[in-house]
């Protein structure tokens, strides 16, 4: 495979391992439409961290480990759908039925680092799987694509991000329910895709 051709693949592998991100980037700055520059950013790396360092785990697991992580690999649809349901449930009910005044519905869903952490890890696993791909590639292959992925995640999570934002300062009375949905909608699309 020349070089031109495996950046290729790992640009397109990028977009699409890191379509879950950017949904539940644009969720999130829906619940938070006042969202500062710094958390965006805060948000957009971390999820761009996870998707590099998730292949990069599947493909030290692939290598090192083949028999134990493939009799793990058939329960990750269940804890990605499970962590999504969970944090859209969460988001929908701390933004739409606890909320009793209009100064409440204005008050904006703020992302805990544990939140983050979670949505980081259940956006991710799809790249840990792909990572089982990568076991014919040298450490150097991978860390690239591990690179490019990651640098492709955080581009879209700013852009989704911004996206949100734009919507949710438009919709603020229903983003937390909108956002929340867009987190069980994609829990559902990933376990039964």
């Amino acid at each position: 495979m020349n070089d031109i051709s495996f950046l290729s693949e790992s640009v397109l592998l990028g977009f699409g391992l890191a379509m879950d991100a950017f949904c539940v980037s644009v969720s999130n700055s829906l619940a938070n439409p006042g969202m500062k520059a710094s958390r965006m950013n805060l948000i957009a790396f971390s999820f761009g961290c996870f998707q590099f360092f998730m292949p990069l785990l599947g493909w030290f697991l692939v290598t090192t480990m083949l028999g134990v992580f493939k009799a793990l690999q058939s329960y990750l649809p269940w804890v990605t759908m499970s962590v999504l349901w969970f944090l859209g449930v969460k988001m929908i009910i701390d933004g739409s039925v606890k909320k009793k005044s209009e100064e409440e519905v204005s008050k904006e869903i703020i992302l805990s680092f544990g939140m983050l952490m979670a949505q980081s890890v259940a956006t991710s696993i799809d790249a840990l799987s792909a990572g089982l791909t990568f076991s014919a590639l040298s450490l150097s292959q991978v860390l690239l694509s591990c690179g490019v992925i990651g640098l492709i995640t955080y581009i879209l999570c700013m852009i989704g991000l911004k996206i949100g934002k734009t919507v949710g300062l438009r919709l603020s009375k229903w983003a937390a329910t909108v956002g929340g949905s867009i987190l069980i909608i994609i829990g559902a699309w990933n376990f039964l895709g």
